[in-house]
Parts: structure tokens; sequence; C-alpha cells
């Protein structure tokens, strides 16, 4: 089951993303970084425990960022990672919100939920925000993908209509 995460599960996600980060495949989270953004984040739970989670991180009124994503590394492979992901590229839909980031290690998963790989140079939004305080700033090695929403095309659309009517 996919819901809205809670306080209690807060020491839960921080052990996820504790896991990922010890491998370098996540930047680490402290408890208090996740209890101030506990609202952005959703979790999937099984028998009663937390074992997968991601956040989604508005950067603008034209981004949004999924942040965090983990998966328990003893039910991976059970689409819990792709629910994720679905679920806030959804979220992100509601919010009408065109454009969503993911910046990972993993392309090819992106790939199969509809990203495309994007120049990391072009994102500003999150190189000023987030990446300039990042300790990888000067030497970055995650993949920057976007995906755009039906907000983004239906906008590109009327943009095109737009143009052909004048």
């Amino acid at each position: 089951m996919i819901r809205s995460a809670k306080l209690g599960d807060v020491d839960a996600i921080v052990a996820l993303l504790r896991d990922y980060a010890e491998q370098g495949l996540l930047l680490p989270r402290s408890r208090q970084s996740v209890c101030e953004g506990l609202l952005s984040f959703v979790v999937v739970e099984e028998s009663g425990q937390v074992v997968g989670t991601a956040a989604l991180h508005i950067l603008g009124d034209d981004l949004a960022e999924i942040r965090s994503l983990a998966v328990a590394q003893d039910v991976q492979g059970n689409g819990y990672g792709r629910m994720i992901v679905d679920t806030l590229l959804d979220q992100a839909q509601r919010l009408e919100v065109p454009k969503v980031l993911a910046l990972t290690y993993r392309e090819a998963f992106f790939l199969r939920c509809g990203f495309r790989v994007v120049d990391m140079r072009g994102l500003q939004q999150k190189i000023w925000k987030d990446c300039i305080h990042c300790k990888k700033y000067s030497a970055c090695d995650e993949i920057a993908m976007i995906y755009e929403t039906a907000c983004a095309v239906a906008g590109e659309q009327q943009v095109a209509g737009d143009l052909q009517v004048g």
C-alpha cells in the first residue's frame, strides 16, 4: 500500500535513506530534514513496515524533483519503485507542475518511467538552490533526467495553437 508519510514513519524513512547514502547512491538526509519535508514524502508499506519512500520537492513554478527514492533491498523487484514514481508524477500533474526532475544513477529505471536525459547545466533552479551546497558540486556524477507531465504537453500545444492563430 502506498500512502502519504506520517510522523511515525520518520525513523523508517531515515533508515532506508541511510542505507542508500552509505552506498553513495543518495545524499544523506538527517532526521530533522525528513521531519521538515515530511509532507512531500510518500511511503510504501508492506506487512506494517515501511519498505519504500520518496519525496516530491517543488523547486519552482515549473519544476519539481523526485528526491530520496529508496526501496528496501529485500523487496526490490516487486514494482514498489515504479509505484512510488508513478504516484509522485500523478501528484505533480495534480499540482500542475509541467516538469519533474530526477538526479540519479539508475538511468534505465527512470527511462522506463518515461523520463529523458537532459543536460544538468540547463537546470539553474536546482543548481542554485541545492547543488551549489552539495559536496559533489564540482564533480557531480549523477544523471539529470526530466519527465514532462500532461501540463507541459498541453502548454506546448497551447503555445503552438496560439502561434498558428495569429
